[in-house]
């Protein structure tokens, strides 16, 4: 294999650790890892919320104080690269969130759609230059009546933000996200 491929492959592989990277800050409210996805000086349309990245950080760690629960799971990602250092990529997401709404009425969505991203590779990292969520599908449910604990059962741990999630047990051990 030529020195190009092998490049490219690992570019691939970096802008994946990226992508799933953003998923793991914003289900466990990590701001570290939010920020290590995205460039400083980076765009984000979210819909709900539109400008710099860092204001998308700060109004998402906003809705976590209220104790939301959030899973991200990201699939099909078109890696198209436009140069050496700036790819043009496109991911399936699936999230469920739920939360107070408002008036502190709890509110449980799936939201299925698409991260239209551009990456920019800068220093040697991949991270988001800017990002576009296109929504493909939104449906409304109705959160279960009884509470986690209950509805859990021995089922435990239960996944939880950050500091506490076991995840970062394991970094204790000498695993470290890396950025």
């Amino acid at each position: 294999m030529d020195q190009e491929k092998i490049i490219e492959l690992t570019d691939r592989e970096a802008i994946r650790d990226c992508l799933y990277r953003y998923c793991r800050g914003i289900d466990r409210a990590d701001e570290a890892a939010l920020r290590s996805s995205y460039w400083p000086d980076a765009q984000d349309n979210h819909g709900a919320y539109c400008g710099s990245a860092d204001g998308f950080i700060r109004f998402a760690l906003a809705v976590f104080e209220t104790g939301p629960r959030n899973i991200h799971q990201i699939a099909n990602i078109l890696i198209e690269f436009t140069s050496r250092a700036e790819a043009t990529v496109e991911s399936y997401f699936t999230a469920l969130q739920r939360g107070p709404d408002n008036d502190g009425e709890i509110r449980q969505t799936l939201l299925c759609g698409r991260y239209c991203d551009l990456f920019q590779k800068r220093e040697g990292q991949w991270r988001i230059a800017e990002r576009t969520v296109v929504y493909d599908w939104c449906e409304e449910q109705t959160p279960p009546a009884v509470a986690e604990a209950e509805r859990f059962g021995p089922r435990r741990p239960i996944g939880a933000p950050y500091p506490h999630d076991p995840v970062y047990a394991l970094g204790k051990h000498g695993v470290h996200v890396a950025v």
